[in-house]
């Protein structure tokens, strides 16, 4: 896969003056069923999260509170993206590298993943990752 796979989705946003409402359907507002959703939160000022690739998860990565940025790196070209609004996702296709950083203070991370969690799907060496592209 490239970067060209990779987008900012809108999701849709019931607006109301009680407070905003989003919601996301398997197939429907993202390319693939829902098995597995985690949050990253507490994260301290000038660490980075990610720094891997998987060989088959998709993912969508929401900035549910705060902000931070997505760095997406498919082997030839990298594209960084800025999260902070709840009804956007960023859409990341298999076999791309990401690096998170740059979180807010009180920042909150959700990521919708379309499997379990699968210790061998991941490519933690960006070395190793590069090689994996050349064999493809």
């Amino acid at each position: 896969m490239s970067l060209l796979h990779c987008k900012t989705i809108v999701l849709p946003k019931i607006s109301d003056p009680r407070g905003n409402l989003t919601f996301i359907e398997n197939d429907k507002h993202i390319p693939f069923n829902i098995q597995r959703v985690y949050y990253l939160y507490d994260v301290p000022g000038g660490a980075e999260r990610g720094g891997h690739a998987h060989k088959g998860l998709n993912q969508l990565i929401i900035a549910m509170s705060g902000s931070f940025d997505v760095l997406l790196d498919d082997g030839k070209e990298q594209k960084r993206f800025h999260l902070n609004r709840s009804y956007q996702g960023l859409y990341v296709c298999p076999m791309v590298w990401r690096e998170l950083d740059n979180f807010s203070s009180g920042s909150v991370c959700m990521v919708l993943a379309s499997n379990l969690y699968d210790e061998a799907d991941y490519y933690r060496d960006y070395d190793e990752y590069l090689a994996a592209l050349v064999i493809q």
